[in-house]
């Protein structure tokens, strides 16, 4: 993971330098380049975006046991249960994101664990229904080439903790296309 310089904002915001000036350097579209550096919702960002109601569409969903390194990941014990969910994100027909979490299932309210794990419901309106006060950190952001995630179109991969009360409720990675999607 980037070993990040993290700098305060007007506002007590945190920003990691090292993610936000490689994702100023990308020549990426606007619109990819906004999704990707979001700290908030890719979900509400893409209706805007796009004027189309974003859907999830679940691709796998299982509950696994936390290894050494998912443990220290999640800030949790060995053989903690966690739930690891692949979604695609698509507004109309065009798939713009794939979305991988880790969520330590021992961290979440009830409710929030049934819809997560029960309904194709993006994470961010998910977290927006509890009004879980929540933050973004984010770890790493690179170009992979030759990935079969979207066909082999290269994609630009970012990796970011979700926080709430100062414990990890998920670990994130999406993956967006870098194409003409994106020219909105």
């Amino acid at each position: 993971m980037i070993d990040n310089i993290r700098q305060p904002l007007p506002g007590g915001i945190v920003l990691e330098v090292d993610f936000l000036e490689k994702l100023k350097c990308l020549e990426i579209p606007t619109c990819l380049r906004v999704c990707c550096g979001t700290d908030g919702s890719v979900t509400f960002l893409l209706e805007i975006m796009t004027r189309k109601s974003v859907n999830v569409k679940t691709e796998s969903q299982y509950i696994i046991k936390a290894d050494k390194e998912m443990a220290a990941l999640l800030g949790v014990e060995e053989g903690s249960e966690v739930n690891n969910r692949t979604v695609r994100l698509y507004a109309g027909d065009t798939v713009f994101v794939q979305a991988r979490s880790l969520s330590p299932l021992e961290r979440m309210p009830t409710t929030m664990k049934e819809q997560l794990m029960r309904a194709d419901i993006p994470i961010g309106r998910i977290l927006r229904s509890h009004n879980l006060e929540t933050r973004r950190d984010m770890g790493e952001l690179e170009v992979l080439e030759g990935e079969p995630t979207f066909d082999g179109i290269p994609v630009l991969s970012r990796s970011y903790k979700i926080v709430h009360n100062n414990y990890v409720l998920m670990w994130i990675n999406e993956r967006f296309p870098i194409d003409e999607r994106w020219n909105l």
